[in-house]
């Protein structure tokens, strides 16, 4: 349902959310999604709510915590030999050696739109060895899993699977900020289910709401986690029932089970999260890029000025870091929040900077 689509039905929500927050005090939402963030923006949301209401962007951009350890890997791997593929966002990511600069220098590093570009690129290739950059959280993992058990001998990957939930938990065991409750991530959802947030309601008393991606998603989101702040409850409600199914999609599940395994992972901004990240198991050694190639992933330190670590933790909005607009720009992007497509620098500067 569109919120121009159907005024009516938003501005009755809108009058639940003025309502049920009167009294409550400062309620601080996150939500952990490149495109909730997108819709929230682009339809002017936060502009909407009470002055006592704000959401947040969380670590829901997938390229955006993709660390420069991770992106220095896959450049050791084409300088090796190998032709290294990933997706578009990725190549332009600010590093200690980006994707682009590295492909610019000679090393064999190729945009696709899909992995399975990589494994016809490895069936026409047999000579060569090709190596896919995997990223993305529970969403795109199970594709990953597909490739891995159907392709060629030449064919690796090099695995930047990260897993929502742990990150979440993280969030808030750093007492940095103080949530009131989390739009949970639609997309991801589909695959995982309700159940593996329970946990996080259960150990912070937060309330959840799973949303989906239209206006009016977002906004009976945030009117249903106001209406469980007020009472006093902490549950993983689904708004996004013609999307999310409590188990949650079972055939992904059990491909990536059978593929992966949890491990512990830095994300960028972040420190190691225990069990945040996806390996590949053991019986999979030989599709294992890191194995394969001998390179393990290298702690840098994050670059001096940009923002995009404290916005990803939520401590930060875009307009607050002093290179937004200025020198960080899509066109000349100094972290990876004005990179992606799904990072909230990118989508403020888009959809805000021309109203400051």
């Amino acid at each position: 349902m569109d919120l121009y689509k159907d005024r009516n039905a938003s501005d009755t929500i809108i009058k639940k959310i003025f309502e049920s927050s009167k009294d409550l005090g400062e309620i601080k939402l996150c939500h952990v999604c490149g495109t909730h963030e997108h819709v929230i923006t682009h339809y002017g949301i936060r502009a909407m709510l009470p002055e006592n209401v704000q959401v947040v962007s969380g670590p829901g951009c997938p390229v955006c915590v993709t660390t420069q350890g991770e992106i220095e890997a896959a450049v050791k791997v084409a300088e090796k030999g190998a032709i290294v593929t990933t997706y578009g966002d990725m190549i332009r990511v600010p590093s200690k050696r980006s994707l682009s600069d590295a492909k610019a220098s000679g090393l064999d590093i190729r945009l696709v739109y899909s992995i399975n570009d990589s494994i016809n690129l490895a069936i026409s290739n047999p000579d060569k060895k090709i190596v896919h950059f995997a990223i993305g959280f529970e969403t795109t993992c199970p594709t990953t899993a597909v490739a891995v058990l159907n392709s060629p001998d030449n064919f690796y990957v090099l695995s930047a699977h990260r897993v929502v939930p742990p990150a979440m938990d993280l969030l808030l065991s750093s007492g940095k900020i103080n949530l009131s409750g989390f739009i949970d991530p639609g997309h991801v959802s589909t695959i995982i289910g309700t159940k593996p947030y329970e946990s996080i309601s259960i150990k912070f008393h937060v309330p959840q709401v799973i949303c989906g991606f239209e206006p009016n998603d977002i906004l009976m989101g945030i009117y249903l986690l106001i209406k469980q702040i007020k009472e006093k409850r902490a549950e993983v409600e689904n708004e996004y029932v013609r999307g999310v199914r409590t188990e949650g999609n079972i055939k992904a599940q059990k491909l990536m089970e059978k593929v992966f395994e949890p491990c512990d992972i830095r994300w960028r901004g972040f420190p190691v999260i225990p069990g945040s990240g996806l390996s590949l198991k053991s019986e999979f050694s030989s599709k294992d890029a890191y194995k394969e190639f001998n390179i393990e992933i290298e702690d840098i330190p994050e670059e001096k000025g940009c923002s995009c670590p404290e916005i990803l933790r939520a401590e930060k909005i875009p307009s607050e870091c002093p290179l937004f607009g200025n020198i960080c720009t899509p066109q000349s992007p100094k972290g990876p929040c004005m990179v992606s497509r799904e990072g909230a620098c990118y989508i403020s500067f888009k959809y805000e900077k021309s109203f400051r």
